[in-house]
């Protein structure tokens, strides 16, 4: 894969997920977002903290300004939400749209994250 590949990837990847992520934050208190919360045994103190800090995570991933580390810890947290989100969906209701979800959003964060740092190996003086 090319540089310019791996940008266009890397683009419509993290675009996927910022566009999947940043508007659920407007929905964090609704109806179904609350009765999904009490249906997985979620603490509310946990589904606003993931609530919100998804979010800042995508918006970490998505602005070009952000530097490397910033990003390197976005991509750690919300690999680890989409795999607690997988473990948790697993647990309680088997495997399902929800766990299929979460893997499908994991794998689309892998192939962003692999991408990010094929462009970042093509930039003088890193890595």
């Amino acid at each position: 894969m090319n540089n310019k590949a791996a940008k266009i990837i890397y683009w419509i990847t993290t675009s996927l997920l910022a566009l999947f992520i940043i508007p659920g934050v407007f929905f964090l208190n609704s109806k179904v977002a609350l009765d999904g919360i009490a249906h997985m045994q979620i603490p509310k103190w946990l589904s606003l903290e993931v609530g919100y800090g998804q979010p800042i995570g995508a918006l970490l991933l998505i602005l070009p300004f952000v530097g490397p580390r910033l990003k390197e810890w976005a991509y750690v947290a919300l690999g680890i939400v989409y795999i607690s989100a997988l473990i948790g969906h697993l647990y309680i209701d088997g495997f399902g749209p929800d766990a299929g979800l979460a893997i499908i959003l994991f794998i689309i964060l892998v192939i962003s994250y692999v991408c990010y740092h094929k462009i970042q190996k093509q930039k003088p003086g890193n890595y």
